[in-house]
């Protein structure tokens, strides 16, 4: 007697951790495109990778094969920041789909971050080397010229000079509050971002929007999504274990506070979370619906 095997389809969670499993091979966009799988669970994420390909056949086509590494720039810049017409939203720059890049290319509006791993893939579809920069604050992008580096702002397109960098950094200072390393040399915050570090850089924005809302549905799956992407990341594990906690999942809940103070015993928090880890257990660990 044979049994059949019906295939399923991965949760978008587990599509997801396939996707980010190895830092070799991972590819940004389609992890970051992956996301919005939470909020469009209908979401095909091969269609939107095809529609960023046919943006970058239209614009191979207009460049001569011997074409110059600054020549290829200055018709990508005009092809997405003119013609296409991508812009930073500045009318309503916290809305979450800000943060999602299928969106992003629907509305032609985002953030620096979003803008940026559009850019950044038409950049590679043209043989530029560029790669993203987490500056504080702000994303950026920098590309090698050949006879130097470059770096633009993705929310304007602008290429910006030690100096306006400077300010951005002052700027940044300023509205955090924060001095602390930020007070270390601008070219230390130019380092090139691995594509975990962007997908990381992605999930914090959504999860602070979240927070923000007080949309625990939500900030539970960018949180799931940020312990897959860093597994190693003790607050991550201490921030998803608060939000399980504050659902009744209680053994999860411990799982992930246990992780936490195992990983950082002398954190500041350890003694109070020590305290809730004890309650957690006493509640004993009622299945998951």
């Amino acid at each position: 007697m044979s049994l059949s095997l019906r295939w399923q389809a991965p949760t978008p969670l587990e599509y997801f951790s396939s996707l980010v499993a190895e830092d070799a091979g991972l590819s940004l966009l389609e992890a970051a495109v992956s996301i919005a799988q939470d909020d469009y669970p209908a979401l095909d994420v091969q269609s939107v990778l095809a529609e960023v390909d046919a943006l970058a056949q239209r614009l191979r086509k207009r460049l001569p094969a011997d074409a110059s590494a600054r020549h290829k720039l200055q018709t990508l810049l005009h092809f997405f920041y003119q013609e296409l017409g991508f812009a930073g939203n500045l009318n309503n720059y916290y809305d979450r789909d800000n943060s999602l890049v299928h969106r992003v290319l629907e509305t032609r509006r985002g953030i620096p971050i979003t803008l940026a791993v559009i850019f950044l893939e038409l950049a590679t579809h043209l043989g530029l080397r560029a790669q993203g920069v987490a500056f504080p604050g702000h994303f950026l992008v920098k590309l090698s010229m050949g006879n130097g580096e470059l770096i633009l702002d993705p929310f304007t397109g602008d290429s910006l000079s030690r100096s306006r960098l400077d300010e951005f950094l002052q700027s940044f200072r300023s509205n955090s509050g924060f001095q602390g390393d930020l007070d270390l040399p601008v070219d230390l915050f130019l380092q090139t971002a691995k594509p975990r570090e962007v997908l990381a850089r992605i999930l914090r924005n959504l999860k602070e929007i979240h927070r923000a809302a007080s949309d625990d549905a939500r900030l539970l799956a960018v949180q799931q999504r940020l312990v897959v992407l860093l597994p190693e990341d003790a607050k991550e594990r201490r921030d998803r274990g608060l939000m399980l906690e504050s659902l009744a999942h209680w053994s999860a809940a411990a799982d992930d506070l246990a992780f936490y103070l195992e990983q950082t015993p002398g954190a500041p928090d350890a003694e109070m979370l020590r305290s809730r880890l004890s309650q957690l257990r006493q509640r004993g660990a009622p299945p998951l619906h």
